[in-house]
């Protein structure tokens, strides 16, 4: 089916019904013979009216480059229809009337609709034209036959609007609300505007939209006040009411002054300053600053103008009167802001009067409370015992005034910080605990009073206080305990004899944690350290019978340091008493034993070299070696020295005394046919009096062996003379094994530092200086080395090497001695600190 098909028109008339026909028309031909004919533009009645729009005969032409033709501005307006649809009743009444009330408002009737054979026109609604009367589309009937025309279609308006929601005869909207029949339109009377001819609503929309029209009220208002105009305007100024201005106390308040006048003159007024004001549509000119702001105060009320002042002079006018009027105008304003004034004023005073009551009420409160508690106070000081008591009468003990101090202190805080009860318990308590100590013996029972004495330590000693001697600011506790604990130790110490020492040292190291550090310095320098100075030099060696460090050690832990100056006297009376000493003589080592780890390294290798290593080293040249028969207790004499001498000091004792006469006894039995069987068990022998730690020893290993390579050469060359068979073998296995044994020990030791290397975490093996080195040395030994605070010697910082005490100058150590500062090595040094 072609497009003709769809398109085609032709207008029946059915009953008054508008029906399309679709007909081949000579344009669906013209069109469908001719597809690729210029279609134009369509025009803009082509878009609004569709098929319906008028076809001219100029449209089919060939535009123009002038543009679009210009439009007709004098041909009438042309509207489209709305197709007024009416009810049943109306349209029963329009047939009856004959078509009467129509025909009176719309004019002559409307002509027949034209043929449909052709194109139609627009559906004209009507045609203003001049003062023609208004003409409608003929034949529209009004709601009639309204939306027949679907049947011809497939109906799709009509479903939509059914799917929502929309039922036929009902209006339009959720709760149709819209309205059914179309809108009405009513001609208007004459040429006037809108409203001009009164109400101009129909009955339809008073149905639809019943609202109270208020247009005749307003028209009445309006007439009334249209009468009120007049062209005279002196007439007017006459008749039209005066305005008056009130102003109420709240706004006088709130300005603060006289509106628009000041009671007194301004310096502005008095300085004549010309002042041209720009601000609004015309150029003023004020004289002084004050009219500017008295423009600016009532914006509202600006000053009369000439034309007024000379309409009102010209009628009722008393500038007297006016004058006065506004004076006391002026002046009652001013009573008001006085008055005003002195209440903001009197209600300040009351606040600030209310505010000061409160503060004091307060503080009377806290004055009362103030004398209640002092007022206890006074009656828990008042329980101390006074000079005022009878004879008879026993005041409180000892605990009591510690328990009547602990209340203060808890209870009455700030009255005992303010008023220094602390001091009291000095007058107080040091009478009671003086008369409780005066019994007492410290080195018969030591814990006696220490708990009491412990319980005062916590009521008086304040945890700020620092004192270091006795003096007027002493803490209480510290005064209480100079004066009476120390009152008591002085004369038993004076009377103590210091090989006595467990009753004494029990005594100050269960008393320690309670007393005050200067109070035990002072007990330790000045009281004991002389007592056992004075012993030190009374005493000795030969004669005594009990040990000196038997008497002096126990005191380490608490003297320390302090002892150093007992250290000199007492190893010069074991230098002296060692003059006639023989390496026999066991007693030496065991007095000296104790002392080894007491006195300084340096120290004590000068005196081992200076007294032991002299009488050991005769004692070696004295040893004879004989392979059948030796005597082996010169040689234990010197080796039970083995710990008290440090490994440098003894390996090179040996290397002199010893091993050079070892050496050549050996050669001596090699040249002589000897038995090698019995070369090798004394080898061994020999080997096996040496422990472990000296064989380790550089030197010591060279020298056994030095000695197998004597007996491999003595094999080798046949030296003596006759050999035994198995002999050559027997030395070589003795050397493999022995070397073996040194190559053991070596990768052991490797392996040591290595693994200490790494736990250390050292990527580098090479220090960078002689300090570094020293540091890696101390580690490998676990040995503490570390600085001095504050210590030097001449400039130099010293350091502690376990317990020596050292310093570094230009890659040397130097060794703190007993009078002098000794050079040594550092192998020396690390067998001295061990």
């Amino acid at each position: 089916m072609s497009m003709s098909h769809l398109y085609g028109r032709r207008e029946e008339e059915e009953d008054g019904v508008e029906v399309e026909s679709f007909e081949v028309t000579d344009w669906d031909l013209a069109n469908e013979f001719n597809p690729a004919r210029h279609k134009h533009r369509p025009t803009k009645d082509q878009a609004t009216y569709g098929i319906w729009a008028d076809r001219d005969s100029d449209e089919d032409e060939r535009p123009s480059f002038g543009g679009k033709n210009s439009k007709d501005y004098t041909a009438p307006v042309n509207f489209v229809s709305a197709g007024l649809r009416k009810s049943a009743a109306e349209e029963k009444q329009q047939k009856g009337e004959g078509g009467s009330d129509d025909s009176e408002d719309e004019g002559p009737s409307a002509p027949p609709p034209p043929p449909r054979s052709t194109a139609p026109k627009k559906l004209q609604m009507g045609t203003f034209r001049g003062n023609q009367p208004q003409r409608f589309a003929g034949g529209i009937q009004s709601g009639k036959g309204l939306g027949t025309w679907e049947k011809h279609t497939r109906g799709i308006g009509q479903k939509l609007l059914q799917k929502m929601g929309y039922q036929p005869g009902k209006g339009l909207g959720k709760n149709a609300q819209g309205i059914i029949n179309p809108i009405e339109a009513k001609l208007r009377k004459g040429k006037g505007a809108v409203g001009a001819y009164g109400n101009e609503r129909t009955k339809q929309s008073l149905q639809d939209f019943p609202t109270v029209d208020s247009e005749e009220e307003e028209e009445k208002e309006f007439q009334k006040e249209l009468g009120q105009w007049r062209k005279d305007p002196a007439g007017s100024v006459g008749k039209k009411k005066p305005k008056y201005s009130y102003r109420t106390v709240d706004e006088l308040k709130s300005k603060g002054k006289l509106a628009g006048r000041t009671t007194a003159v301004s310096a502005g007024e008095l300085a004549q300053v010309k002042v041209i004001d720009m601000t609004g549509r015309e150029q003023k000119v004020y004289y002084s600053y004050s009219q500017m702001t008295n423009k600016h105060s009532v914006p509202d009320e600006g000053p009369p103008s000439l034309s007024t002042q000379d309409q009102k002079g010209s009628g009722f006018a008393l500038p007297e009167l006016e004058h006065n009027l506004q004076l006391l105008i002026d002046l009652t304003e001013q009573d008001i802001l006085q008055s005003a004034r002195r209440l903001q004023h009197e209600k300040d005073v009351v606040v600030s009067l209310s505010h000061e009551s409160r503060a004091l009420q307060t503080r009377l409160e806290a004055e009362q409370d103030s004398i209640q508690r002092i007022e206890a106070v006074l009656e828990l000081v008042g329980r101390f015992p006074s000079g005022e008591m009878a004879p008879g009468e026993e005041g409180p003990s000892l605990q009591e005034c510690a328990r009547i101090f602990d209340t203060l202190q808890k209870d009455y805080y700030e009255e005992y910080k303010t008023m220094g009860l602390a001091d009291l318990a000095v007058a107080v308590v040091q009478p009671l605990l003086k008369d409780k100590l005066r019994s007492w013996d410290p080195l018969k029972d030591s814990s006696y009073c220490l708990e009491d004495i412990g319980q005062w330590r916590a009521i008086l000693e304040s945890r700020d206080f620092h004192s270091s001697a006795p003096d007027s600011n002493m803490d209480p506790y510290h005064r209480l305990l100079w004066e009476v604990w120390i009152s008591v130790m002085r004369p038993c110490v004076t009377a103590w004899q210091p090989r006595n020492v467990g009753p004494m040292v029990d005594c100050v190291e269960l008393w320690a944690p309670i007393l005050p550090l200067w109070i035990l310095d002072h007990l330790m320098e000045q009281l004991i350290l002389p007592r056992l100075q004075r012993e030190v030099d009374t005493w000795n060696p030969l004669t005594d019978t009990v040990p000196i460090h038997s008497w002096i050690h126990p005191w380490l832990p608490l003297l320390q340091a302090r002892l150093e100056p007992l250290y000199p006297p007492i190893r010069s009376k074991l230098s002296n008493a060692l003059q006639r000493w023989h390496p026999s003589d066991t007693s030496a080592r065991l007095i000296l034993q104790p002392w080894k780890d007491v006195f300084t390294p340096g120290a004590w290798e000068a005196f081992m070299v200076k007294n032991i290593i002299p009488k050991l080293a005769l004692c070696l040249e004295e040893l004879v070696i004989n392979p059948h028969q030796q005597q082996m207790e010169p040689f234990h004499w010197v080796m039970d020295w083995e710990g008290m001498l440090s490994p440098s000091s003894l390996v090179s004792l040996l290397d002199k005394n010893f091993f050079t006469k070892w050496l050549q006894v050996l050669c001596s039995w090699l040249s002589n046919s000897p038995n090698y069987e019995e070369i090798t068990k004394w080898y061994l022998g020999w080997k096996t009096m040496f422990s472990d730690a000296l064989l380790t020893q550089p030197l010591i290993k060279d020298k056994f062996n030095e000695a197998l390579d004597i007996m491999n050469r003595a094999v080798s060359s046949g030296m003596g003379g006759y050999m035994q068979p198995g002999a050559r073998e027997n030395i070589a296995y003795l050397t493999q094994t022995e070397r073996r044994k040194d190559f053991q020990y070596e990768a052991m030791q490797e392996r040591r530092d290595a693994e200490s290397v790494a736990h250390r975490g050292i990527s580098s093996g090479v220090p960078t200086n002689f300090k570094d080195l020293i540091q890696a040395k101390a580690e490998e030994n676990n040995i503490v080395f570390m600085p001095l605070v504050a210590k030097r010697h001449e400039g130099k910082q010293l350091y502690t090497f376990g317990r020596i005490v050292i310093y570094i100058d230009r890659g040397v150590v130097f060794v703190q001695g007993e009078k002098t500062w000794v050079p040594t090595s550092l192998q020396s040094l690390i067998d001295m600190a061990k």
